[in-house]
C-alpha cells in the first residue's frame, strides 16, 4: 500500500476560506484526487505553514513514498514565517531523496528551495485556461508529459510565475503568458516534477476561483467586468456537469485534452507510475 504526504500551501484563514467556498481545503482536494486514482493508498495532510506543524526529520519523511505540495494563494517570494517554514518543508523533502510532485504555489516553493526565483507576473495573470501549452525537446521525451499532445490547454490560475529555475532543473514545457509550464528539479539527493497548472482540480473548483478573483482579473484586463468573469465561471460549471458537450468545447476554445478529466490529469498519473 503507498504512502503519501500532501503539503498544504495554504495558512490556516486560507484553508478555512477555502472550504467556505469550495468544500475542500487545498490539500484535501489533492487527496481526493488521489484516492480516486490510487484507492487503496494512505493519505497524510500536513500543513507546513502552520506554526504547531509537524516538522519531519530526513528519516521522518523516507517513511512516504512520494510528496506532493498544493497550490495556495501563496507569494514565496515574500520574507514571512508561513513562506520560511514551507521552504524548511520542501528542502527536507529534497535532502531525505523522496519524490515529489507540486502544482501552481508547489511548483514554485520547489524552485525556491532548490535556490531558483519566483516573481509576481509582470501585468499579467493566467486564470481559467492555461493556452497552448507545448513541451520543450526535453519535455517531448519526459516521463512527465508521455502522452501529451504536441500542445494542450490546461486548468490554471496564478499571478505568480517562476523567473528563474534552480541548477539541476530542466525546464518540459512553455507557453506564450508563463515560459515555466512544467519542470524537473534534481536538488540534494531529491526529484521534484512541477507544473504551474491544476491537473488535481475540477472544473468546477476553478470556477470557483474565477468568482473568488473576479475583481482582480477584470483589473488585470482579462475580463471587462465582474458579469464577463461570471459567464466564463458559467461556462467551466456546465463542462464539469457535461464534458461531452460540443456547444461548450466550441464556446470555451477546447478540445479533449481539456474537457476529459482523465486528460487534464496526465502528470498526476504519470508521477504517480513513476513512483510505484
Amino acid at each position: 500500500m503507498p504512502h503519501y504526504l500532501v503539503a498544504e500551501s495554504e495558512t490556516p484563514e486560507e484553508r478555512a476560506a477555502r472550504r467556505a467556498h469550495a468544500g475542500k481545503s487545498s490539500g484535501e482536494t489533492y487527496a481526493a484526487t488521489l484516492r480516486q486514482l490510487r484507492p487503496d493508498a494512505e493519505i497524510t495532510i500536513v500543513a507546513p505553514a502552520d506554526d504547531a506543524a509537524q516538522v519531519y526529520t530526513r528519516e521522518e519523511m523516507r517513511a512516504f513514498d512520494a510528496v506532493f505540495l498544493t497550490g495556495a494563494p501563496l507569494h514565496v517570494y515574500e520574507d514571512t514565517p508561513e513562506v520560511a517554514r514551507q521552504l524548511a518543508f520542501m528542502r527536507t523533502v529534497f535532502s531525505a531523496g523522496r519524490r515529489s510532485f507540486g502544482s501552481c504555489a508547489g511548483l514554485q516553493l520547489a524552485v525556491a528551495a532548490a535556490g531558483g526565483k519566483v516573481r509576481k507576473m509582470p501585468d499579467r495573470m493566467e486564470a481559467g485556461i492555461a493556452r497552448r501549452i507545448t513541451p520543450t525537446e526535453a519535455g517531448r521525451t519526459h516521463p512527465l508529459l508521455a502522452g501529451r499532445a504536441a500542445s494542450w490547454d490546461a486548468p490554471a490560475i496564478h499571478g505568480d510565475e517562476v523567473e528563474r529555475l534552480p541548477e539541476d532543473a530542466t525546464l518540459l514545457a512553455s507557453n506564450a503568458v508563463t515560459r515555466v509550464q512544467a519542470a524537473e528539479i534534481r536538488h540534494d539527493g531529491g526529484i521534484f516534477w512541477g507544473v504551474q497548472y491544476h491537473p488535481e482540480l475540477a472544473l468546477a473548483e476553478i470556477a470557483i476561483a474565477l468568482r473568488r478573483q473576479s475583481e482582480a482579473l477584470v483589473d488585470a484586463g482579462l475580463a471587462e467586468n465582474t458579469a464577463a468573469v461570471e459567464t466564463r465561471a458559467a461556462l467551466l460549471d456546465a463542462l464539469h456537469a457535461t464534458p461531452d458537450q460540443r456547444a461548450l468545447h466550441w464556446a470555451l476554445g477546447i478540445d479533449d485534452e481539456f474537457a476529459d478529466e482523465a486528460r487534464r490529469r496526465i502528470e498526476l498519473s504519470n508521477f504517480l507510475e513513476a513512483v510505484e
